[in-house]
């Protein structure tokens, strides 16, 4: 629930908290209000809107179509694909094991038994042909031919572009990243659910290591809380550049990042298409 903040603070983040002497202060509400996020497309209309985390009615996917934007929905499940093109949306973000940053789906199925993006782009090619967009792990022109041979239409690419000179990241958070590219220890990534109480692919630092036993804890309280709970802790490590207490989201393809223009990249792509 994102209107109220009732879930404890765990034990283990309070601690460190008061070990760290770092400033806590918790909002009221962990996360805005969605039923007025949603009010704000209504209000101004635009072209596509993506969702994730979960999926919205087929009254609010009408609705916004009525208003002549595209809805396009995430899936980490072939059941959770087929569930948004039966409310009518225009397409679905496929977001396989690979991903970096949260995962999309909210069936439990998608938590217990992830799989991997060609996986999942075949199982559900099976059962829905709903134009998909295919994300994790892609790198390279040669994987976006493979998950078009495998049934997608487009890519969604991420990690790739985190190193590049137009992407906003702080400096720490880039060097982490470009690290993963030089070393083999330090590219290995985590799916996580101790930052913000939902599953999230990122490196392997201190943080994840330290507080591991905690991470299937049936206590460790749920997206928004946890992340409203971790908000302070993340943004001292990010003020002190300290990459260990960061959450540097990146998918399994992080040992391919470079140092190159956001242009470079996509020229890069292109050719190798």
């Amino acid at each position: 629930d994102s209107s109220t903040l009732d879930s404890e603070i765990p034990a283990w983040l309070s601690n460190f908290y008061q070990e760290k002497n770092i400033e806590m202060a918790l909002p009221e509400r962990p996360a805005l209000s969605f039923a007025d996020q949603l009010q704000v497309l209504y209000d101004n209309p635009v072209p596509v809107a993506s969702f994730t985390f979960g999926i919205i009615s087929a009254e609010q996917v009408q609705h916004l179509q009525s208003l002549g934007t595209r809805v396009i929905g995430t899936a980490n499940h072939p059941l959770e694909a087929k569930a948004w093109a039966e409310i009518g949306a225009d397409a679905v973000c496929v977001q396989g094991v690979e991903a970096g940053g949260h995962r999309g789906g909210w069936l439990p199925q998608s938590a217990n038994d992830p799989m991997g993006l060609l996986t999942l782009i075949s199982q559900t090619r099976a059962c829905t042909d709903i134009p998909l967009i295919a994300a994790g792990g892609i790198m390279t022109g040669q994987a976006i031919k493979a998950i078009q041979t495998a049934g997608a239409e487009l890519a969604q690419i991420g990690t790739a572009f985190l190193t590049t000179d137009k992407c906003g990241i702080n400096a720490t958070y880039k060097q982490a990243l470009l690290d993963a590219s030089q070393d083999n220890r330090s590219s290995e990534t985590r799916l996580t659910r101790l930052f913000s109480g939902k599953q999230a692919r990122g490196l392997l630092n201190d943080y994840l290591r330290d507080f591991a036993q905690f991470e299937n804890a049936h206590e460790l309280p749920p997206y928004p809380q946890l992340n409203a709970m971790t908000k302070d802790l993340r943004a001292h490590a990010k003020k002190t550049l300290d990459a260990e207490h960061q959450s540097l989201w990146a998918g399994q393809g992080v040992a391919l990042v470079r140092q190159e223009g956001t242009i470079e990249l996509l020229e890069r792509l292109v050719k190798e298409l």
